[in-house]
């Protein structure tokens, strides 16, 4: 191929498309299954319960502190899959190029969807490719749909949640978000933040096989950890309360929020973890969590209590303030 940008005719379904998949894309990705260019591939792993989940990324800007799209729609994926406790299986991914995209960009993004998926590790084994008119793709988004197996003893549902159980989380909010902000050219801030975009199946392996028993898990995206919490409550129907001192957050976060007014709470992460379990399995599940994290960065955050069904916040000061799910996003274009 001698061409350096994507052009209309890559994603025609002719010659050029066979091109582009032949020599650029499937030699990234490289899995067998994939390699054959099959319009499906057979999952040789079928467990007896089965999970799986789909996402899309359309994050801007394509590469930021910590990370790239390519990471991300590997990374947010696995991560779904790791909320009811499954073992990653395969990966298939969709991406729609714009007309103009550099090559070496998207080489970029592949090896680093590539390299994350390897990591695991997880097989990307069937996947699509489209491309779009100059003008009408914003460079490239990525669809990736993950298949897992759940062990027959793992049951995390927020309908296990009861009053008395403990609220966990394992690191420090809101990174993921405002390395986005830093990295536009929306707010020249100067701060130095890493996104926190991880796998975290590992994490919810450690803590499953210390504590067997827990509740339910969900990651911390979009809407932050507020969103993900409200959603529990309404699913349980208990009441959750935070010590706001115990909530971890990185200075250079908090000045972020300081100076455009944001709440932490509602940012998004790409790495976070919320794990519920009974409350004298508490410390078991934080040591499980800090074998596998940054030592001293997860914490108890939180309890369920059988009051009003409602997030509620207890401030420094001694007092509490009622904490609501927004009604949309406080930045757009983060994952």
């Amino acid at each position: 191929m001698t061409e350096k940008k994507i052009l209309l005719t890559h994603g025609s379904g002719g010659r050029m498309t066979r091109d582009l998949l032949e020599k650029i894309i499937v030699p990234i990705l490289d899995n067998p299954a994939l390699n054959r260019m099959e319009d499906s591939s057979l999952l040789s792993e079928i467990g007896a319960r089965m999970v799986m989940t789909t996402d899309s990324y359309v994050v801007k800007p394509l590469f930021f502190p910590g990370g790239d799209i390519g990471k991300l729609a590997v990374c947010g994926t696995v991560n779904d899959l790791a909320t009811a406790g499954a073992k990653p299986i395969a990966l298939s991914v969709s991406v729609i190029i714009e007309e103009g995209f550099s090559f070496d960009d998207l080489k970029k993004i592949l090896y680093s969807l590539k390299q994350t998926a390897d990591s695991i590790p997880v097989p990307l084994i069937t996947g699509d490719t489209k491309v779009v008119e100059r003008g009408r793709g914003d460079g490239i988004y990525i669809t990736t749909t993950g298949v897992g197996s759940v062990p027959d003893k793992v049951h995390l549902s927020p309908e296990r949640i009861e009053p008395g159980d403990a609220v966990l989380i394992n690191g420090p909010i809101g990174s993921h978000e405002a390395s986005i902000i830093c990295a536009r050219n929306d707010f020249l801030l100067g701060a130095d933040v890493r996104s926190d975009c991880a796998p975290l199946h590992t994490l919810m392996k450690a803590v499953l096989e210390a504590v067997p028993d827990a509740r339910c898990a969900r990651d911390a995206t979009r809407g932050g950890v507020v969103s993900v919490l409200t959603e529990l409550i309404e699913s349980s129907g208990f009441g959750i309360i935070l010590d706001e001192e115990k909530i971890p957050i990185e200075k250079s976060v908090q000045s972020i929020c300081e100076i455009l007014g944001i709440d932490p709470l509602l940012m998004a992460n790409e790495g976070k973890m919320i794990i519920i379990v009974p409350e004298n399995k508490a410390e078991l599940c934080l040591e499980a969590m800090e074998r596998v994290s940054e030592k001293g960065k997860s914490s108890i955050i939180g309890r369920v209590h059988d009051g009003h069904a409602r997030l509620t916040i207890q401030t420094p000061y001694g007092t509490s303030r009622v904490v609501t799910m927004p009604m949309g996003t406080q930045l757009p274009r983060i994952c």
